[in-house]
């Protein structure tokens, strides 16, 4: 019988402290989360030097709970995993120094592991049945990408955005119209409330890359409409302006995933990251998959943001192909998909 291969997985890429037990890639037996939002609310966002402050005090204390919950000891680990990019540096250093340490004291490899290849991977905790190749469409405040998974560990952006992020101009469009941080989920509630079809807003196309994706416009076609009802003197709904929004950027992001997955010839569709856990983004893509004979996966909310237990998984992938990191692994804010790490 095979051996079980336990992975402690470190994740702290951002504003949330967190450490996972992950057992042969896709059994979590612990998935621990310390989130900051309630802090970075009092600044409209993150605020990068009071994340990384928060990382050293909660680090210690998420490690320990994680063990504590799995039920294991550092010893049982057979690999430590831990995001070592894109993020904020100083947030990355954290996580990174605190695996290098366990994984040097308890002398078990260490794994440097791409944050959009875990949200990626997330996909495979719930999904037993789910195995490459397929498409994901990786959606987050930091992130758009269409990435051909073409097998384990091997993946190929077809698309990515030119300028914002959706979950960014989620949070900005959000900031515009009175909503707290973070933005989507509270866009996501009022849009319920609105006419998605009140507002015009416009669907960017790219000349010659047919897959990238870009937000920038859409928000300034937010904002500038915001103004003219200002001077205007005409009342605004709220509702009405998240629902419009909500509903192009929606649309854009089916129909590139959609076309892509026909024109590569995929039958398999995943949705990743924050955004994915956006309930209308959630319904068209399950209709436009539903139509085009297409199978979607997506994780649950609680796998959408950012966790550990996505590291894990992707940590375990990767320790099966023997691709460990050396005690100079550091933090790269600006990683890419495939990059040596």
């Amino acid at each position: 019988m095979a051996k079980d291969i336990n992975i402690l997985a470190i994740e702290t890429s951002c504003d949330e402290t967190a450490a996972a037990v992950v057992r042969n890639g896709r059994e979590v037996r612990s998935n621990i989360i310390s989130s900051q939002i309630e802090l970075h609310k009092l600044y409209g966002g993150v605020v990068p030097e009071i994340a990384s402050r928060k990382h050293i005090e909660k680090i210690n204390q998420v490690i320990e709970e994680a063990i504590k919950e799995a039920k294991v000891s550092l010893q049982d680990m057979d690999a430590i995993g831990v995001t070592c990019g894109p993020g904020l540096v100083g947030a990355l250093l954290v996580g990174v120094a605190q695996a290098k340490a366990i994984s040097f004291a308890i002398d078990r490899p260490l794994i440097g592991v791409h944050h959009i290849e875990g949200h990626i991977c997330a996909n495979y905790i719930e999904n037993k049945d789910l195995e490459p190749p397929f498409l994901c469409l990786v959606v987050s405040g930091g992130h758009t990408h269409l990435v051909m998974v073409k097998d384990y560990g091997e993946y190929e952006v077809i698309g990515r955005t030119r300028d914002d992020a959706a979950g960014e101009a989620f949070d900005k469009v959000a900031r515009a119209i009175g909503l707290g941080y973070p933005g989507g989920p509270q866009i996501d509630k009022l849009a319920r409330e609105g006419n998605k079809e009140a507002i015009a807003f416009p669907r960017a196309q790219i000349e010659g890359a047919p897959y990238d994706f870009s937000f920038s416009g859409l928000k300034s076609a937010v904002l500038n409409h915001l103004n003219l009802l200002e001077m205007k003197k005409q009342d605004i709904n709220p509702a009405d302006i998240a629902a419009s929004f909500q509903d192009a950027v929606v649309d854009v992001l089916v129909s590139r995933t959609i076309a892509a997955a026909k024109d590569y010839g995929m039958d398999k569709v995943a949705i990743a990251g924050g955004v994915a856990a956006n309930s209308a983004l959630r319904e068209a893509m399950k209709t436009s998959c539903t139509n085009n004979s297409l199978k979607l996966y997506y994780p649950s909310p609680i796998y959408c943001t950012d966790n550990a237990a996505m590291i894990g998984t992707a940590s375990y992938y990767e320790y099966l192909r023997g691709n460990f990191s050396g005690y100079d692994l550091n933090a790269i804010p600006n990683l890419k998909i495939g990059e040596a790490r």
